[in-house]
């Protein structure tokens, strides 16, 4: 069976907690650079990738890696590696995205299409044919230049992989699937624990531990563009990797996950998004300021990602908002509370120094995840 390079792109400063995942599923790690953890596997870690990785946004399998300095350089190296190996003469290709980092070529558009150009070379020289129909299944390239470094990768995912499918409507400012589910690894909490986010929104952050406390793959219930290149890996390989899924699934559990929100509507389409993502019955939402935030249990975890104040006209109100957020946190004995936000001012007005506090990037948004860390529970007797 042949090995192949797979390479995962993260958010940046989420790339140990990529890893780990990866490393968990079996498959060994090549290397990590910022915002990507490469890694090698049969063809069945592109679909077990796929379905089970939480916090990558894609998965790209490596073609080839070079490198130039010049579009000259950038054709021929191209055009030398193994197209035919991975593209089926009726192949859809086309180079969908390109970047260029501190490097001598920066023109995405002339990038794509001069490897698009020698790919094209490649295969009339590897089929004999001087034009391809390009009507068959659909092979997307991403090729990133980093320091003259050229990597090219072929897109198995298609969507991103945030994408679940579970979310209908975003609300305002939502926080990516993937972010909301490294955020919850990088905290003790698991399924047994109670949990509460006071500004839940559209209820992601909720729904993907729910998701993890009922071991429900991210990706078992959407596709993926890789499902049709069956020159590369067979339609078995996915019924497996989807059957493993499956056998994994344990929705008859018990949990205290709870969400909060002022916005009935808001509250609404959380509802919404944790039933089509089969976690409602999981997950209590209600209708509740911050102000109200409190619990009778001890050991709680709070993981939330507050509003930041991005308006000049919100700033006294988020004030506010963290100082009731703090008062809340002052009541409940023994919790931990987790917090991601670009509020510069956050800790000030929540009253309290972080015990601990990791820079992480929501998109091109610079955040802080605050933690602030309560006991352990007594360890429980058999």
């Amino acid at each position: 069976m042949s090995t192949y390079e797979f390479i995962a792109p993260c958010h940046f400063g989420l790339e140990a907690v990529l890893k780990r995942e990866i490393t968990d599923l079996g498959y060994q790690i090549t290397k990590v650079e910022d915002g990507r953890v490469m890694f090698s596997g049969d063809q069945g870690a592109i679909a077990r990738g796929n379905v089970f990785l939480r916090t990558a946004e894609r998965i790209l399998l490596k073609v080839g890696e070079f490198k130039a300095t010049t579009f000259d350089e950038l054709f021929e190296k191209t055009k030398a590696l193994p197209w035919a190996d991975f593209v089926p003469q009726n192949g859809k290709f086309g180079v969908v995205k390109a970047s260029s980092v501190k490097s001598k070529l920066f023109s995405p558009s002339d990038i794509q299409a001069i490897v698009k150009k020698a790919i094209v070379s490649k295969m009339q020289m590897a089929y004999n044919i001087e034009w391809f129909p390009e009507d068959g299944a659909n092979y997307p390239l991403r090729v990133f230049i980093i320091k003259d470094m050229v990597t090219i990768g072929l897109d198995t995912s298609g969507a991103a992989l945030h994408k679940r499918g579970y979310r209908e409507d975003s609300g305002i400012a939502p926080i990516r699937e993937t972010l909301a589910a490294a955020l919850i690894m990088l905290t003790p909490w698991h399924g047994d624990r109670i949990l509460v986010d006071p500004f839940c929104g559209s209820g992601t952050i909720l729904i993907e531990a729910a998701m993890m406390a009922a071991k429900i793959a991210p990706g078992m219930n959407r596709s993926f563009t890789a499902e049709a290149w069956e020159n590369i890996l067979p339609k078995k390989v996915w019924y497996d990797a989807i059957n493993e899924a499956n056998d994994q699934v344990k929705d008859d559990i018990e949990t205290d996950i709870q969400g909060y929100d002022i916005d009935r509507s808001v509250l609404k389409m959380a509802r919404k998004n944790a039933e089509i993502a089969g976690v409602d019955h999981l997950i209590h939402f209600q209708e509740r300021d911050v102000k109200e935030l409190n619990h009778p249990k001890k050991y709680g975890f709070i993981i939330t990602n507050p509003p930041y104040g991005e308006r000049l006209e919100d700033q006294e109100s988020i004030k506010g908002l963290y100082k009731e957020l703090g008062k809340g946190y002052e009541r409940l004995d023994s919790w931990s509370l987790y917090m991601i936000t670009s509020y510069e001012d956050a800790e000030k007005y929540f009253g309290k120094k972080a015990d601990k506090n990791r820079k992480l990037y929501n998109g091109m948004l610079k955040t802080y995840f605050y933690q602030y860390l309560g006991p352990k529970p007594p360890r429980r007797r058999d």
